[in-house]
């Protein structure tokens, strides 16, 4: 591999056997380097291939703006928590090691971040809320001055804004908010309450989630004929289609976008199923 740029001691832009360009870290890696140069791989301690149209340029630049200490520390709780492949995701680094290094300048001053969303990341994301937890018990044991628990809220937030490829975490903000309303619209459309922690309330949520990615990359399922499935599941289910069909309403107000027929008609039917689950 060879230098293409030095951005400091310790982040360099290379190219890569491959010819792809790749982002790499490690104490002194770049010191009294130039472009063209040769890398010693004896100094790499992390190597990033940017993804999802990230510039590598500007990804480097804000690696090289992080603590160095403060990107280690993420990348070994990734690596603890069995999250390696958003190790070697630059953006999901930089992220969380921003978010990190904010975090444990609050903790030093004796600062508490009060997160609003902790009951609604509990349990409409469970895996990765259990994952944040861990992320926050590997930071703790590398760092003088702990994290509170509480940060697991902010941290699984990022986990599952990887999913959407954004550079900040409005959209899962926004995203988390909304999945509780229409749970709430539901039960309150239909005189039914949800249960939480159902089988179908958690395939439902999991289906809001691709929902939302595929709203985020425009790329909504739409069958120009309107699946003859999708008249089905109308006509079988016609409180759900209704119900579907005020959520798609929300969908439009909160984000701007509108939901194709088949999108609706699959909403419906993921309605239905969780309308059938047993009172709570």
């Amino acid at each position: 591999m060879n230098i293409l740029r030095v951005f400091n001691n310790n982040v360099v832009l290379a190219r890569a056997d491959d010819g792809t360009e790749v982002i790499l870290t490690g104490r002194g890696l770049g010191f009294q380097t130039r472009p063209g140069d040769p890398v010693d791989p004896a100094k790499v301690v992390r190597t990033f291939r940017p993804v999802d149209d990230h510039d590598p340029d500007r990804m480097a630049a804000q690696l090289a703006g992080l603590p160095p200490e403060t990107v280690q520390i993420v990348g070994q709780a990734l690596a603890d928590a069995g999250l390696d492949r958003l190790a070697a995701n630059a953006a999901v680094v930089v992220a969380m090691a921003d978010h990190v290094a904010a975090a444990l300048a609050r903790a030093a001053a004796g600062q508490h971040l009060e997160y609003p969303l902790l009951a609604e990341v509990s349990h409409l994301y469970p895996q990765e809320y259990a994952q944040g937890q861990a992320l926050v018990a590997s930071i703790n044991a590398q760092v003088d001055v702990p994290l509170p628990a509480s940060e697991a809220v902010g941290l699984t937030l990022h986990l599952v804004n990887a999913g959407f490829s954004a550079g900040d975490l409005s959209y899962s903000y926004t995203m988390t908010g909304l999945i509780q309303q229409f749970l709430d619209v539901i039960a309150q459309q239909l005189d039914r309450p949800l249960d939480a922690g159902s089988v179908n309330v958690g395939r439902f949520v999991t289906h809001l989630r691709y929902l939302f990615v595929r709203i985020h990359q425009r790329r909504q399922l739409a069958d120009q004929r309107h699946s003859a499935v999708g008249a089905a599941i109308r006509e079988s289910y016609p409180d759900a289609a209704r119900c579907a069909d005020l959520l798609g309403s929300l969908v439009e107000l909160r984000l701007g976008a509108t939901l194709t027929e088949d999108e609706l008609s699959y909403l419906a039917l993921h309605i239905a199923r969780v309308t059938t689950d047993p009172v709570p």
